[in-house]
């Protein structure tokens, strides 16, 4: 059963002007492994109502044993698109894994641990999801897959409610909020060692690279299957990445920040119990203990750490503060700091009046303004194929670095 298009998202599509986008190839050399991440490359044809390039799956692409989409069974899941939008909460700098593998209906697909799962919203507006490896069928395997969604997407948490509270506490948070539709930018809880890679990934970078090194790194985990012309795995294990060489990493294209994985991942192996283990027990230690902790850890520095604890961790008052960040700080809270240079002093300075203003969920009001600071059509175009990648043409200068780095 084909998901019916929801009047919301469908409006959005169509109000979107057009624009214009670019391939990068990737470099590449002989000796840089081919990962089952890189399917051959897909044709782009254009889509008439946005005037963007889209894939169009090339009819030789070996699809996996995976749901029939004639008779797809789509889950409702206890989250309205006011609790949860994806096109504010996936494209928008917490992760860089998932894909959009459709766009009318909206549809974005990932891996939250072993299950390969796609999202979309029902017409009412509900969040609904779709499991395509185990057996769809099977009570187990859905009630399994459910559980882990909704811990991956924080569902407990009442984001209607913080919004209200929010938008009492700040005018601007008011304004943004009522240009972003009212709701749906909600803080992910990803698997922490996940989250530690990604963001490793993210220094001094822009968005189409971090994505391409991301995905690059979910490449040596278990395979999951192919959606929508991407092929998917499980991210890998911190003892597999640290078989990884760096050698390997920077032919791959990493640069400086292939030490900086092999590093982590050595570090955390030897770990008391294992680096995964050590990760979650820091979502019981308080903030400051957390930041000193993972800035421990080769190429994690306090902005990088407090994604890590805001995105993974439970530090939900925790703020990544960057560049973005200060410009809304010095703006509409510190504007006395207005025409001075951010410091690691000015940074905690910023972050407690964050806190002072929204209270113990302050990172996830942060993250809403963040989201305020991007390019409209920034919200509706994540869009990255296996074999290239597709980035809007920006202004001199504009190089978009990660949003909470």
């Amino acid at each position: 059963m084909r998901l019916p298009v929801s009047p919301r998202l469908a409006a959005a599509a169509a109000a979107m002007p057009p624009r214009r986008r670019r391939l990068v190839k990737p470099p590449m050399s002989p000796s840089t492994p081919l990962l089952s991440s890189t399917p051959p490359p897909a044709k782009l044809v254009e889509t008439p109502k946005l005037g963007i390039l889209e894939p169009s799956p090339p009819s030789a692409l070996r699809h996996l044993p995976l749901a029939d989409e004639a008779q797809e069974e789509w889950h409702p899941l206890p989250l309205s698109s006011g609790d949860l939008s994806l096109h504010l909460t996936l494209p928008t700098g917490q992760t860089f894994l998932w894909r959009r593998t459709s766009l009318s209906p909206l549809r974005f697909t990932g891996a939250v641990g072993p299950h390969l799962i796609s999202l979309s919203h029902l017409p009412d507006g509900r969040l609904a999801f779709l499991l395509h490896n185990d057996d769809p069928t099977t009570s187990s395997s859905l009630a399994a897959a459910r559980a882990a969604l909704c811990d991956y997407l924080n569902a407990t948490v009442p984001l209607a409610d913080l919004w209200r509270q929010f938008t009492v506490a700040d005018a601007r948070f008011a304004e943004v909020a009522a240009r972003l539709g009212g709701g749906g930018a909600r803080v992910l809880r990803q698997d922490p060692v996940e989250c530690l890679f990604q963001f490793l990934c993210s220094s001094n970078n822009n968005i189409a690279r971090i994505e391409k090194m991301v995905w690059t790194l979910a490449g040596y985990g278990e395979l999951l299957g192919e959606v929508g012309g991407f092929v998917f795995h499980r991210f890998p294990t911190i003892e597999r990445l640290a078989q990884v060489s760096e050698q390997e990493l920077r032919e791959a294209g990493f640069g400086y920040r292939a030490k900086y994985i092999v590093g982590t991942a050595k570090e955390l192996i030897a770990k008391p119990g294992g680096g995964a283990k050590w990760l979650a027990l820091l979502r019981d230690r308080e903030l400051p203990e957390v930041i000193e902790g993972l800035c421990t850890l080769p190429g994690v520095g306090p902005k990088v750490a407090a994604c890590i604890a805001l995105f993974s961790l439970d530090k939900n008052q925790a703020i990544p503060v960057d560049t973005h960040v200060w410009k809304v700080a010095t703006k509409y809270l510190l504007p006395e700091l207005a025409g001075k240079s951010l410091t690691p002093k000015l940074s905690i300075v910023v972050a407690d009046a964050f806190v002072s203003k929204f209270g113990k969920y302050a990172g996830w009001a942060q993250t809403v303004l963040f989201i305020g600071q991007l390019p409209a059509q920034k919200l509706l175009a994540a869009d990255v194929t296996n074999d290239a990648v597709k980035v809007t043409k920006r202004k001199r200068g504009a190089k978009i670095v990660d949003s909470q780095t």
